[in-house]
């Protein structure tokens, strides 16, 4: 019973860092209905430059600043250069602008930083520690507590203040929210800066996890579930969605991969999403879209 508990433990823990990920789509979807594809791009390169400043000899905290400083700029910049000429265009053209945007981020990065492995500590101990009967990792631990954190403080701005609310304003329907005075390219540049910030926190995260390397991008991967699962306008959704990717994918590969023959972790917690696709398309707390007919 114990193993058991570890295994659910440990995926629910590992499910916080998908979350991560998940959050920063969640932001700019919110905000202006796009799927940032580029997110992944966005995470490996924040824990590029971050991680480059720290093998110059800059101090942590200071090297947190202007990494910070860098992902923001960045972020603002992708939507005024790339997304901003490209309101109201359809759906599908703004994703392959996002989509194209992620190799480019890509490359650029490793081209200034090289695209060699890095070792990335922060100075979390990624040793077993006791919590009742099980073991659980106190990396993960501090994951959780970084992703809750990060989850509290963006469903307060998205539900009680005036810019969150401008934001969902902007999300159901733009035209009606700029006819009300509301400032789209503003707004959509605060929400891009936040999503910045949180790819920030992620790559640092996955980046102490299994190194700063080309392989963060795919995270993205991992996170589509997540967002599938949990609702992509849903913030609190995406926490709960890494959950469930995070203990099925533990539990599969445990109990599920011996049965089969082999490792299902490649593809078991797709086959869940597809499932949540037939059961519930919008996810567990995505918002339902009516439209008139």
């Amino acid at each position: 019973m114990s193993f058991f508990l570890e295994t659910l433990v440990g995926g629910l823990l590992a499910g916080v860092m998908y979350a991560l990920v998940a959050i920063g789509f969640v932001l700019i979807y919110k905000a202006s209905g796009v799927f940032n594809f580029a997110q992944g791009s966005m995470v490996l390169c924040a824990a590029l430059v971050f991680v480059t400043f720290r093998e110059k000899g800059v101090d942590g905290p200071l090297a947190f600043l202007i990494t910070l400083a860098i992902m923001v700029a960045l972020a603002i910049a992708i939507e005024r250069v790339v997304l901003r000429p490209l309101v109201n265009r359809p759906q599908i053209t703004l994703f392959m602008a996002t989509l194209g945007l992620s190799f480019v981020i890509e490359g650029m990065a490793q081209f200034l930083m090289g695209a060699s492995v890095h070792e990335l500590d922060l100075g979390i101990l990624d040793l077993p520690m006791e919590v009742g009967p099980i073991q659980v990792s106190q990396f993960d631990l501090v994951a959780a507590g970084a992703a809750g954190a990060l989850v509290i403080a963006l469903s307060l701005l998205f539900s009680r203040t005036r810019i969150g609310i401008s934001l969902r304003a902007i999300a159901d329907d733009p035209k009606a929210a700029l006819s009300i005075g509301i400032r789209l390219q503003s707004l959509w540049a605060i929400a891009w800066a936040i999503a910045g910030f949180v790819s920030l926190v992620a790559g640092l995260l996955w980046g102490a996890r299994q190194g700063v390397q080309f392989s963060l991008t795919l995270v993205v991967l991992k996170a589509l579930p997540v967002l599938i699962i949990g609702g992509f306008t849903s913030i609190s959704g995406a926490i709960v969605g890494g959950l469930i990717v995070g203990a099925a994918d533990s539990l599969a590969e445990i109990y599920v991969g011996p049965l089969l023959g082999g490792s299902v972790s490649t593809w078991f917690v797709y086959v869940l999403a597809v499932a949540f696709l037939l059961v519930r398309p919008a996810g567990l707390f995505g918002e339902h879209s009516i439209e008139r007919v």
